[in-house]
């Protein structure tokens, strides 16, 4: 790194881990933290597991694991630029999805109407237990034992959460939080915000991408959509000789392009007119230090608009959303009815508490499923044609 910003984490300096650990000889702690969040069941899972299409449905469309690797991409040069540690950046890239359920967003919302009287369910929080404890490779403590400023960029990545944790879905943040202070009602470090910024840019991106080479709009369709639009007709006029698929990979590769210069010369400005010194000044700001710019904002929002009604609300998603919805209900409702259907480790752990409890390992349970597997699992249990 040949530039390091003055409020740059600075991984010699990090606030350490819970349980102490002697350093690696090798890799700085953040880049400790990369490694281990790579090597865990949560990660490898994220290949099955919706991004807006089910795996099955192509080989070609974005997965939880892709969306995740394209998002640590975008960090890591993103932090890079600003001069900020890239490694950092990078794991909390990596790590932000880890929580979630098959099915995208769709197995969320079920798993939360499932759950609600028991809680509820959040996959922040998934995400945040995932690694502060259901992942269990190490033999002196449950979980992953992130560093401080790790654990505070997956839970705060978006901003401060104070107003959530009277959820009741929070609690295991509350309880985390009671014996090891992540400052919960504070902004996260600007790796943290770069790791945020850099899921929005890759999924608004990729989204259109995906969507047009799943025919759910088309190119002209997109002319009249901010951002995307004006790249979109200045390839066209610049090179008329490119067939569709290169048109729409160039126009693609410029809007990223777009939004990571708007981010940084945003950031820049924010940072000098706010006089930040450390990562220590970043928390203390009352509002993000690494952004959009107010118009580069107001154009995704556009983005956003024409994305939900053209894509994640076309008739075609919403048949798979509505049978993922069914799968993750069904087996929800007989895991709470019969828990002694449930494989015998998560059959003992659901005997370890009140019904309350059990819905939190029934939750983990299929929280961990991939798309694939909750298929099966569920034809597996309701259908009898299985049975041959």
């Amino acid at each position: 790194m040949s530039y390091r910003a003055p409020y740059a984490e600075d991984a010699a300096k990090s606030r350490g881990r819970r349980f102490p650990e002697a350093d690696s000889r090798t890799r700085t702690p953040f880049a400790r933290d990369r490694d281990r969040i790579i090597h865990t069941t949560a990660f490898r899972r994220l290949k099955e597991k919706t991004q807006v299409f089910v795996a099955h449905e192509g080989d070609h469309f974005r997965t939880r694991l892709t969306h995740s690797l394209e998002v640590a991409q975008i960090a890591r040069s993103l932090a890079a630029g600003l001069g900020l540690d890239h490694d950092l950046a990078e794991t909390i890239a990596l790590a932000h999805d880890l929580g979630h359920p098959p099915f995208g967003h769709a197995g969320e919302d079920e798993l939360e109407k499932q759950a609600a009287q028991w809680g509820g369910f959040d996959h922040n929080v998934q995400t945040f237990r995932v690694v502060t404890e259901l992942e269990r490779r190490y033999p002196d403590f449950d979980g992953l034992n992130l560093t401080w400023e790790t654990l505070e960029g997956v839970i705060k990545h978006n901003g401060p959460v104070t107003s959530k944790l009277a959820k009741p879905s929070w609690k295991a943040v509350v309880d985390f939080n009671a014996g090891y202070d992540l400052e919960l009602g504070g902004w996260a470090g600007a790796e943290a915000q770069v790791a945020a910024l850099s899921d929005d840019i890759a999924y608004n991106n990729h989204d259109v991408d995906d969507g047009l080479q799943a025919g759910l709009f088309t190119l002209d369709e997109l002319m009249d959509v901010p951002l995307i639009g004006p790249i979109l007709a200045a390839v066209r006029s610049e090179r008329p000789d490119l067939n569709q698929d290169l048109t729409r990979m160039e126009a693609v590769r410029r809007m990223i392009g777009a939004m990571i210069d708007d981010v940084m010369g945003e950031t820049l400005q924010r940072a000098a007119a706010s006089r930040v010194g450390s990562a220590d000044d970043v928390r203390a700001l009352d509002h993000a230090l690494v952004s959009f710019s107010s118009d580069m904002a107001e154009d995704l929002a556009r983005l956003r608009e024409f994305l939900y009604t053209r894509m994640y609300r076309h008739w075609r998603v919403n048949r798979t959303r509505s049978q993922a919805r069914r799968i993750l209900a069904e087996m929800f409702s007989l895991f709470m009815a019969e828990p002694d259907v449930l494989p015998t480790e998560w059959f003992i752990r659901s005997q370890n508490g009140d019904e309350a409890g059990r819905a939190r390992v029934v939750c983990d349970y299929i929280a961990g499923m991939t798309d694939r597997f909750a298929i099966e699992e569920h034809r597996r249990l309701f259908h009898l044609d299985v049975w041959n």
